[in-house]
């Protein structure tokens, strides 16, 4: 067994040395630099060692030079997605490439009006590799003015007006704001940080679009945005009640409690709102004061007799009950009306 690994890690590391030489060699032919990366990056996935071994040979280096001096978009965006890949299998790679001049290239890359949606979305990729869980990111990304970059993609990238997704460009666009919002949940989030003071100047964007758009695409990406980043923060919390934000959440929670006896994704969906209205006022029950004339309780009961929701979802529901009526004794008599008791 043990002779028949070192033999397969022997190849690996020979595929790995010859596609390197070939990246090197066929600079004139972006094609095949593709070709090369799109094997590299197949090698490499999941794979911290051949990950490790790859940084050790000088790939990596020379895979971010490619992506930052090679003049063919494809060969970019290949590079690109290699780096993340590269990133996501293996923490050396991570801390090697996580400097603040890779993040002052990848904002030259999304604030440069000829790069394309995809090579962005690349570029956000790298970005959200560089950050998740990984304070010395999360820290660069602040003080680069990447966040802000960020920030700026979320308001503009896409219209409230056109939300048609199964128009191929504006699908290309939502692509990419979607990707901007797991980078940003990636942000705030494991270990929680100052990023969550920055990221909160979107909220009343963020309240914006949830007023006028209820699709899931919207709401869940969002939702676990403004989770994040008001989770056990209650300047941040007390912003987004200001902004209101938290009557937009509550608004939207009732419209779905309403349809969730027709509608299974309804039901899914004011789960997803319920957490997040949690995240807003846990631990802080003067916030919490804004949901008394919503009878977001007996929204949430009605909720939880849903059937088709799991034990796990319930019990979210459960603790959001137990939170809004912390402190609040009109809301908990409302509960024992109710008959269910905590």
């Amino acid at each position: 067994g043990r002779s028949k690994k070192k033999k397969k890690e022997g190849g690996m590391k020979t595929d790995l040395n010859l596609l390197l030489e070939c990246l090197k060699y066929q600079m004139d032919s972006p094609a095949s630099q593709k070709e090369a990366l799109i094997t590299i990056y197949s090698i490499c996935q999941q794979n911290s060692d051949a990950s490790d071994y790859f940084r050790e040979i000088g790939g990596l280096m020379f895979v971010s030079d490619l992506a930052k001096s090679s003049v063919h978009c494809i060969v970019k965006e290949a590079a690109l997605f290699t780096l993340a890949v590269v990133m996501e299998s293996n923490v050396y790679c991570q801390q090697t490439l996580c400097t603040s001049e890779l993040f002052e290239d990848l904002i030259f890359l999304l604030t440069n009006k000829n790069s394309s949606v995809n090579l962005k979305r690349m570029s956000v990729y790298v970005i959200l590799v560089l950050v998740s869980n990984n304070s010395n990111g999360q820290t660069h990304i602040r003080e680069t003015g990447c966040i802000g970059v960020l920030l700026q993609l979320f308001r503009t990238t896409l219209s409230i007006s056109e939300m048609n997704l199964s128009d191929e460009s504006i699908n290309q666009y939502y692509q990419l704001w979607s990707s901007v919002c797991s980078t940003l949940c990636a942000c705030v989030n494991n270990p929680q940080n100052d990023n969550q003071n920055t990221c909160c100047s979107v909220f009343p964007h963020a309240k914006d679009w949830l007023q006028s758009c209820i699709k899931p695409e919207i709401v869940r990406p969002i939702c676990s945005f403004v989770g994040l980043t008001v989770a056990n923060n209650s300047y941040v919390q007390e912003y987004f009640v200001s902004v209101g934000g938290l009557d937009v959440l509550a608004e939207i929670l009732i419209k779905l409690v309403c349809d969730s006896s027709r509608s299974y994704s309804s039901a899914k969906l004011a789960v997803v709102v319920t957490k997040t209205l949690d995240a807003c006022i846990a631990d802080n029950s003067a916030v919490g004061d804004v949901l008394v004339k919503y009878h977001i309780v007996s929204k949430l009961l009605r909720l939880l007799t849903s059937d088709t929701l799991d034990s796990g979802e319930k019990i979210s529901i459960i603790l959001t009950i137990g939170h809004c009526t912390e402190g609040c004794g009109k809301i908990l008599i409302s509960v024992m009306n109710f008959g269910l008791w905590l």
